[in-house]
């Protein structure tokens, strides 16, 4: 592994509605910015990559220019995958660990999470992210870390995240196909969540829904662990549609006076307000009542969260949400939008902005932009956790080896005169 590739992190979103490619320096005081690449996206509908090569220029684009802004070549990086294909799902497990109690290490802790995981999937999926939720010692639950804890009977509950083999397995193939080695695949609402969650909310419970341009993805957090993932097949693209139907004008000009003009909640617009709406063909372009636009975006808006409510009720993580709603992605800009989702869901909503990667450009601190600045806080986090861990695992191998040997290190043969 080259400087680079050790000292710095790529991070790139493939969605529906655009490409991003974001490149960061890791340091001692966090990540920091050091170039992005934006692309419109190609090849891609609903969350799911339907043309290969069209998605892979589309990756291709975005990677140059932010290599043009670093001045190194990229060539690893970490990409996002959300779309309806992804499924969340508890599962428990757990092993004896004798008649007699004894101390728990991390190779119960791992075995345990295994049996926790050891359920039947289907072929054509494969997971995501293993990510614990509590143990179980003895009968003793809302463990989150028993090791150096003395038991029988070690149990683990845990949330997978799955998806779709073939789905995962394209997004990976149009980046080495733009010459990208995929480090990682993320569950985009998790990788959101980094740059966008309090620590607070996430233990009073709290969910966070990903406004995609093809769908919604929702992660639910309760006490301090996810407790749902879920997708709602709805997204920006699907407003958009309707805006063009309903204003009998083309995909581009709906997507357009969609963001100039759009509104969720009809009342909050004059009703002498008109905008001007281009025509399909040659005809030309007429004048129309705005509160016409926001009529047809409210309808939307309001199926889009009774869809989010019945999934949250069906999965029975509705009333863990203390902490309410936190909205992100590019479909969150819509004008009112939260004020629609707390009449539907009867809980706060927020709308903040990620929290920035240091020296990063102000136009990044948008909600569309959460997903990519969370992969990067997410990969550095997870690469402190593994340092973390290779320095624990020496440590033990030092004191092993300094029982076995009597090796001291740089003081041996001291100890005996202090």
């Amino acid at each position: 592994m080259t400087r680079f590739e050790q000292n710095f992190l790529t991070a790139i979103d493939v969605g529906s509605a655009k490409t991003c490619a974001l490149v960061a320096e890791l340091t001692e005081n966090g990540p920091r910015y050091c170039g992005h690449g934006i692309s419109d996206a190609r090849g891609s509908r609903k969350g799911v990559i339907v043309d290969l090569d069209k998605a892979a220029a589309s990756v291709q684009r975005a990677v140059e220019q932010a290599e043009q802004m670093v001045g190194a070549p990229v060539e690893r990086a970490l990409v996002g995958v959300a779309g309806p294909h992804v499924r969340g799902v508890n599962s428990r497990g757990g092993i004896s660990l004798g008649s007699r109690a004894r101390e728990i290490g991390r190779d119960e802790i791992r075995q345990a999470v295994e049996r926790a995981r050891a359920f039947n999937m289907p072929e054509d999926r494969q997971t995501l992210h293993l990510l614990p939720q509590q143990f179980i010692l003895d009968a003793q639950d809302g463990i989150r870390d028993p090791e150096g804890m003395v038991g029988t009977r070690l149990e683990a509950q845990v949330h997978v995240v799955t998806a779709s083999a073939t789905a995962a397995q394209t997004v990976v193939t149009a980046l080495n196909r733009a010459g990208i080695h995929v480090d990682d695949t993320i569950y985009e609402p998790l990788a959101s969540a980094d740059a966008i969650l309090r620590p607070d909310e996430r233990e009073l419970g709290v969910c966070l829904a990903d406004i995609g341009a093809g769908s919604t993805d929702l992660v639910v957090y309760y006490e301090g662990a996810v407790a749902h993932t879920g997708v709602v097949p709805i997204g920006g693209d699907h407003f958009t549609n309707d805006v063009a139907v309903g204003l009998r004008t083309p995909l581009a000009d709906a997507e357009k006076i969609k963001k100039s003009f759009g509104c969720a909640v009809v009342t909050k617009i004059p009703e002498t307000n008109e905008i001007e709406v281009p025509a399909v063909g040659d005809k030309p372009s007429r004048l129309m009542p705005q509160r016409f636009l926001c009529e047809v975006l409210q309808a939307r808006t309001q199926e889009l969260f009774e869809h989010v409510r019945d999934s949250l009720r069906h999965a029975g993580v509705l009333e863990l949400c203390g902490a309410g709603i936190v909205l992100t992605g590019g479909g969150a800009r819509l004008n009112a939008i939260a004020e629609t989702a707390e009449q539907v869901l009867r809980r706060p909503v927020r709308l903040p902005l990620p929290a920035p990667v240091d020296k990063m450009p102000a136009a990044l601190a948008a909600p569309e932009f959460a997903a990519v600045i969370g992969m990067i806080f997410y990969g550095n986090r997870m690469r402190l956790a593994r340092s973390a861990q290779e320095q624990g695992f020496t440590a033990r191998l030092r004191a092993l080896f300094a029982r076995k040997t009597g090796w001291q290190g740089t003081n041996a043969g001291t100890s005996d005169q202090r």
